[in-house]
């Protein structure tokens, strides 16, 4: 089986430097988006979000705020003609060095418990960080880094097996081949 793993921030989303998307209205679907990820439903078995959002931990939002931002993200994505199977949620703070917070990978063997089809040697993680670039080694899986960026940190040329201006651009060749 065939399986994507996405980050949220910065790749389906815009991110908020410095800071976090804390109510719906600061909800913004990154360019093509949508579009994206009706192609790649038709390209992979499962689609599943993985996301730290260490604000819950540090009580800058609520875990219901986070799921009225999720259900709205959903709903918009299906109606488009995609589709996200789950999203797995790491509400930890940083410091505490959870095993499902990313780069650990908590969040990828709740998606195996959930979903036992999923062979991460056949799985993609696509992120914006060196930490989904990690979360994705660390697991096994194949990654892709989404980047605009000319001038790129070292490390993810350690750790990004590709790299994409965007998810767009990623759900556009991978659907050409």
């Amino acid at each position: 089986m065939v399986s994507l793993f996405l980050d949220r921030d910065g790749v389906i989303n815009r991110q908020i430097i410095g800071g976090y998307v804390t109510k719906l209205e600061e909800f913004e679907f990154l360019p093509n988006v949508l579009e994206a990820l009706v192609l790649l439903a038709k390209k992979f078995d499962r689609i599943i979000i993985v996301t730290n959002q260490q604000g819950i931990g540090k009580g800058i939002f609520s875990e219901a705020d986070l799921e009225k931002i999720h259900q709205y993200m959903l709903a918009k994505i299906t109606n488009a003609g995609g589709r996200i199977d789950k999203i797995y949620v790491s509400p930890h703070l940083e410091s505490e060095n959870s095993p499902n917070r990313k780069p650990n990978i908590g969040m990828a063997l709740q998606a195996k418990r959930d979903f036992p089809e999923i062979d991460f040697s056949r799985s993609i993680m696509a992120g914006d960080s060196l930490i989904d670039m990690q979360f994705g080694k660390n697991a096994g899986m194949k990654t892709i880094f989404l980047s605009k960026s000319i001038s790129l940190p070292k490390e993810i040329s350690i750790f990004a097996d590709e790299i994409f201006t965007d998810l767009a651009d990623f759900a556009q060749t991978k659907t050409d081949k």
